[in-house]
């Protein structure tokens, strides 16, 4: 649709306009595109049996709403998208601070406008992108920037007493008329700030200083909110909360396969990066499984959550580490492997919380921890788990073939392997052939993987085995030594470590 022509008053009632509130015409739009089996929220993803059809089911009801979930959980993006559910272009009273409608003109300025010029009145269309308002709930908020406040400049010059409705300065919600507006983190917002909006929110008026004012605001209201205040301000005042009509629990993806879908939409990967570095589904799925450990995990505050950006950063960063190997040794494309996930250790210590015994392990060690728990799980999904083996020997009191004894009989034997996390493909694909039984044992589970992924699996088998502690494995200044598990055991050789013991570099 293109801008509308109308440019007065009068040839707007010509054409047979009628106004309509901001919700029923988001109800209209949404019931258009419910009939036509659209989502109204591309790109949102895990939401197709929870969220969405909750916040359907709130705007059909003309419903304010109230997003709680914990960081990174897409609950501003729903309330962008909302934008898409509006008509393209609304007509508004030229210079028109709060959008009125001509049709229903609130303020004292169009008022008076319309008043004076009747048909000949000028008017403004306005497009959907802007009718949103947005505002981070911070301490410092006051509320003049929400609702206004009188303005002794536009008083003096002027001439006008501070009497007069005309010397107000309209804040962000009014400005917002006809209009989506966002609060983020609404529990930031200060007790005094949120009775405030009871109005707003009530009757659809607002009130400024001493003002005897009737200006009923059309406005579409959406918070958002997490459950817990980890941010220790606030919370949501109960009268406040009480006023907004519909409440709508978003989530974290409840499966590793939405978790894939969303980081790789989301993740920065250039052309140029997807052409030179190869990543396989095992490790993309390794690096989903350090998310959902790190939300089960005890020594990750749950209250602040584990964002869906833990993911996306790391699928940046293991490219990056590839990306860079291939530079230092230049070659033409690599492949990401098991030993560059040591790389995304930045990307998981800045986006978790943690509790006091967390803390007392160090970011670092809790992060390498995960990485080894996320390997451990994601194991049993390709190979034979060990653990299982063990128990179903104990069960059953026999002995049945395990998989991986000539792998841990030539650690036994005194060997070990150091990979370094600069080494040419070539070279580690060697390295990793000298380790009796590895290569057949990939090949027995994965006929039809080719060289390059058979060696990515024979170096997760490595890992896995690690962490099953049935080999040992320690990270070392630019390399991964494993080794058998009982040698290991008499040296200061162990999985722990520090942050002195990576390089800057390991991680550019």
């Amino acid at each position: 649709m293109s801008r509308p022509t109308i440019k007065t008053f009068g040839e707007l009632k010509k054409s047979g306009y009628v106004s309509k509130s901001i919700k029923d015409e988001i109800r209209e739009n949404l019931i258009v595109k419910i009939k036509a089996k659209e989502n109204p929220f591309p790109g949102i993803l895990g939401y197709e049996d929870s969220v969405i059809p909750d916040t359907e089911r709130a705007l059909l009801s003309r419903h304010n709403i109230l997003f709680l979930g914990l960081r990174g959980q897409a609950k501003t993006r729903m309330a962008r998208q909302m934008i898409e559910l509006l008509d393209e272009y609304i007509p508004i009273v030229a210079g028109s601070e709060i959008n009125d409608d001509p049709m229903q003109p609130t303020s004292k300025y169009a008022i008076d406008l319309i008043d004076l010029q009747g048909d000949e009145t000028p008017i403004e269309w306005l497009h959907r992108s802007q009718r949103y308002g947005e505002k981070l709930a911070t301490p410092d908020v006051s509320v003049a920037d929400l609702i206004g406040d009188i303005d002794p400049i536009k008083a003096a010059n002027l001439k006008l007493s501070f009497a007069d409705e005309r010397v107000l300065h309209y804040g962000i919600i009014p400005r917002s008329n006809r209009s989506i507006f966002v609060i983020n983190e609404l529990p930031d917002l200060q007790a005094r700030i949120q009775v405030s909006l009871f109005n707003i929110l009530e009757e659809g008026d607002l009130q400024i200083r001493g003002f005897k004012l009737r200006l009923p605001l059309d406005v579409m209201f959406v918070f958002t909110a997490n459950p817990e205040d980890y941010t220790n301000r606030g919370s949501i005042v109960t009268p406040l909360k009480d006023r907004i009509e519909s409440q709508i629990l978003t989530h974290y993806p409840k499966s590793i396969e939405t978790s894939l879908s969303i980081t790789e939409q989301e993740a920065n990967i250039n052309e140029a990066q997807s052409q030179k570095i190869k990543i396989s589904d095992l490790v993309k799925r390794l690096i989903e499984q350090v998310a959902f450990e790190a939300r089960g995990s005890e020594l990750v505050d749950k209250k602040s959550g584990v964002s869906a950006r833990l993911t996306i950063a790391a699928y940046e960063n293991a490219v990056s580490a590839a990306e860079r190997r291939a530079f230092m040794n230049n070659e033409k494309e690599t492949q990401v492997w098991i030993s560059d996930l040591i790389g995304i250790i930045p990307s998981i210590t800045g986006k978790i919380e943690l509790v006091y015994e967390g803390e007392q392990e160090g970011p670092y060690q809790v992060a390498f921890n995960l990485l080894e728990r996320a390997i451990r799980t994601q194991f049993g999904e390709y190979f034979p788990n060990p653990d299982a083996l063990k128990k179903k020997n104990r069960k059953e009191k026999t002995e049945t073939e395990n998989p991986y004894r000539s792998i841990t009989r030539w650690f036994d034997g005194g060997n070990h392997l150091n990979t370094l996390f600069d080494t040419k493909d070539a070279d580690k694909i060697q390295l990793l052939y000298k380790v009796d039984g590895l290569h057949s044992l990939v090949k027995k589970y994965f006929k039809g993987a080719n060289e390059k992924e058979t060696a990515l699996l024979m170096e997760f088998v490595l890992h896995g085995l690690a962490a099953h502690s049935l080999i040992s494995k320690k990270v070392l200044d630019g390399r991964i030594e494993f080794k058998d598990l009982m040698g290991s055991m008499f040296n200061l050789g162990s999985q722990e470590f520090s942050e002195d013991d990576f390089n800057e570099s390991d991680f550019n």
